[in-house]
């Protein structure tokens, strides 16, 4: 029975523990102080005020939003094709092709970034919004891959067969059968894929240029030369966007299909 409790005592304190540091920075984002406290002093919204009338911050901003959604479908879109090809034209080379696609997954950040370093410089658009899209592309494909492909081998292939052999042209039979079937694996893909690309900060700290650069690199410059709670109100701001994300997850397709992909399977 002790030894029950101490197993409760230590699930609890583990639960409190971890979203200790969050609620720090939400507490210290409404900080009236000039200076990161906790708890403040007196309550104030001026920093989220300074945050959204701030063009830099602003701009930052939209460059992030673009820079995900861009990323997330592209990624989505080429991570579909590739899993098509996989599922389909099963050969000896389709495991090295998987494992290629998931090579991003293996590599340090750092060392990945620096790899992008040299792969924008080869095609000319260090600095540019063309190579932080790049980058971002190739980082989050593993994730939308392993969604996709998920969903790619559960399809019962006899479903598309039924069709075409009732009369359906092949872009009938994806649009009306394959899409439907494949369309939780795509929001998976294109949610999470737009979350990833948007918090990414090692990577991209490597290929921003004087115009262009993302809020999170924002922030983690802005941090190393002053310390006010503007980047508490953008930090706290950035967790509650990214919890929104994950509830729309949950509520379109459901976290267990991330989680545990293979339930089910034929």
């Amino acid at each position: 029975m002790t030894a029950i409790r101490w197993n409760q005592v230590g699930l609890w304190s583990l639960l409190l523990f971890l979203p200790a540091p969050i609620v720090i920075v939400v507490a210290a984002s409404f900080s009236e102080a000039g200076y990161i406290r906790f708890p403040p002093d007196a309550l104030s919204l001026r920093w989220y005020v300074e945050f959204l009338t701030d063009a830099r911050w602003m701009q930052g901003f939209a460059t992030s939003l673009l820079l995900a959604a861009a990323g997330a479908v592209v990624s989505s879109l080429a991570a579909f094709l590739a899993a098509l090809v996989v599922t389909r034209r099963r050969s000896r080379f389709s495991s090295f092709f998987e494992t290629a696609v998931l090579t991003p997954i293996l590599f340090p950040h750092a060392a990945l970034g620096v790899a992008m370093l040299a792969l924008v410089s080869m095609f000319h658009v260090y600095g540019s919004f063309a190579g932080l899209l790049l980058a971002h592309c190739i980082m989050t494909l593993p994730y939308a891959y392993r969604p996709i492909s998920v969903s790619l081998r559960k399809l019962d292939s006899a479903m598309e067969e039924a069709s075409m052999s009732l009369g359906a042209r092949p872009w009938e039979t994806f649009w009306r059968v394959t899409f439907p079937l494949v369309r939780p694996g795509l929001i998976t893909a294109l949610l999470f894929s737009f979350i990833l690309s948007f918090d990414e900060v090692t990577v991209t700290m490597f290929l921003v240029g004087p115009h262009v650069t993302t809020l999170p690199v924002q922030i983690y410059s802005f941090i190393q030369e002053s310390g006010t709670p503007v980047v508490a109100a953008i930090s706290t701001t950035l967790v509650l966007f990214t919890l929104l994300m994950v509830m729309l997850l949950e509520r379109l397709v459901g976290l267990e299909f991330f989680v545990e992909p293979d339930r089910g399977r034929a």
